[in-house]
């Protein structure tokens, strides 16, 4: 079972954090900051699999899995029940996933998008468990969800314009009326 989803960049500031198990604030920034302590000081060619990464973890059975591309750690913490390699895919398939819905995934993407990163790690995984590996099938539902957000967007929209325009005799009418009261009383 997948128990946090970490991305930071090379000082360690956090992009993107998503955990599947309850931790207190306190401890989850402890995780973080001991993960990225663990992954950055890493040589590039070793390999991507951690045991029991943090202090806080190590008395659990969990195991740290990361990818290191360009300017940006993908770490996902797991119990021992996931194959190492089936997550070092699946962070091959969030980060295909992300550049194909984002056209040349960069830094800036998951800090100014960041709903829209947590719509991709939702077509992947839910409550800890893999559900898609498809990037085909992750970048439909991305897309879904957008023209569901933006088809809702515009029938709200839509909507308080035809309010709008419903009332706007209405309200014509009545600044019509207050205006001819001010001109009165002025004369």
């Amino acid at each position: 079972m997948i128990k946090a989803i970490l991305v930071f960049n090379n000082a360690g500031k956090p992009r993107l954090t998503k955990f599947f198990a309850r931790y207190p604030e306190e401890d989850q920034q402890q995780i973080i900051r001991e993960t990225f302590q663990l992954v950055s000081k890493r040589e590039g060619d070793v390999c991507n699999f951690l045991e029991s990464g943090t202090a806080l973890l190590a008395s659990l059975d969990y195991k740290l899995v990361y990818r290191h591309y360009a300017t940006l750690y993908f770490v996902f913490c797991v119990d021992s029940s996931e194959s190492d390699l089936g997550i070092l895919d699946l962070i091959q398939v969030f980060v295909e996933s992300l550049d194909k819905c984002f056209e040349n995934v960069c830094e800036l993407d998951l800090i100014f998008h960041v709903d829209k990163v947590h719509y991709i790690i939702n077509e992947m995984v839910m409550g800890g468990m893999v559900l898609e590996t498809s990037i085909r099938e992750i970048v439909e539902g991305y897309h879904a969800q957008l023209k569901y957000e933006k088809d809702d967007r515009g029938g709200a929209a839509a909507h308080a314009v035809r309010a709008g325009v419903a009332s706007a005799p209405t309200r014509a009418v009545a600044a019509f009326n207050s205006v001819k009261q001010t001109v009165h009383q002025k004369f």
